[in-house]
């Protein structure tokens, strides 16, 4: 198993080096998810990279608006950007808490509690602010129930993989261990695909961005300006008209037709498959297991 895990990091290494070279070099990626992208092949490795290079990397010139455009892209894009404050924030949570030797019980309610933070404030919030008229305010009110749908199917998934697997261990919950990270990376990958049916019908629904490129919608939705324009003659037209459709779907998304019964339900079914998650949990592993540290510290 150490084996497997260096080796699993070190390939995890050079994914993340890939995907920040080519956002940086080659694919118009909006910098917020060039961000997203790199966070989260951070925390899923290889099949980031793959991800990453399917769904989002560049094919050719001024190709990166049609090649985006189908819905399962634009879901990939909008899971990504859900992951990447959502698992950031249940990450930097299960480090601080195996640090104060907490229960996993009590862990995965702040998990949950700094997942949605990061995920609302930080990602959603602050770094989209610009596409509800640059207000903060605003944009937390438009995107506090997509990220309340998607932290729910994010930790559905995440955490019976990280209780289940440190039960096995004591170890496996010390911060200090590759195990441990390699509990966190595979409840990564596995909130993630969790997430993916709920993005994809926030953003069928015009309830979230999809996936996105900085030419249509780096600038908070701006048209092209005419020097960039001027530049790419042949491409002008098509990319003009993915830029004014983005803007359109920023403001439907504001609109979206989707009744409030329907929110209402899909908001009860996010919590089903959250309270199923933690059953999955609590039946499996043991939400009352706390760090070997803390053992023995109470043996002695």
């Amino acid at each position: 198993m150490q084996i497997f895990l260096i080796i699993w990091f070190l390939l995890t290494g050079l994914s993340v080096a890939f995907v920040a070279y080519d956002l940086m070099t080659n694919t118009p990626e909006m910098k917020v998810m060039k961000w997203g992208w790199v966070m989260v092949t951070l925390y899923t490795g290889i099949f980031g990279l793959i991800i990453y290079v399917f769904s989002c990397r560049e094919p050719a010139p001024y190709a990166h608006e049609k090649f985006i455009a189908p819905l399962w892209k634009q879901t990939v894009g909008s899971s990504i950007h859900c992951m990447a404050g959502d698992a950031t924030g249940v990450i930097v949570a299960a480090f601080i808490t195996t640090q104060l030797n907490l229960a996993m019980g009590i862990d995965s309610v702040l998990e949950y509690i700094a997942g949605f933070v990061f995920g609302l404030f930080i990602f959603q919030a602050l770094f989209m602010k610009d596409m509800f008229g640059g207000s903060y305010i605003e944009a937390v009110h438009k995107t506090w129930y997509p990220e309340f749908l998607s932290m729910n199917f994010v930790m559905a998934g995440m955490l019976p993989v990280m209780i289940i697997l440190m039960t096995l261990d004591p170890l496996n919950m010390e911060a200090t261990s590759l195990r441990f990270w390699g509990i966190m990376s595979l409840a990564s990958l596995v909130g993630g695909i969790f997430a993916f049916p709920v993005n994809w019908w926030l953003v069928k629904n015009k309830l979230k961005h999809g996936m996105g490129t900085e030419r249509a919608l780096g600038k908070g939705g701006e048209i092209l300006g005419k020097t960039t324009m001027n530049q790419m003659p042949e491409q002008t037209e098509h990319i003009l008209n993915i830029s004014t459709t983005s803007n359109d779907r920023s403001m439907e998304m504001m609109k979206s037709s989707v009744s409030t019964q329907n929110k209402f339900f899909v908001a009860l079914l996010s919590i089903l498959i959250l309270a199923i998650g933690i059953s999955t949990a609590a039946y499996w592993g043991d939400l009352s297991m706390q760090p070997k540290g803390n053992m023995h510290s109470m043996k002695m």
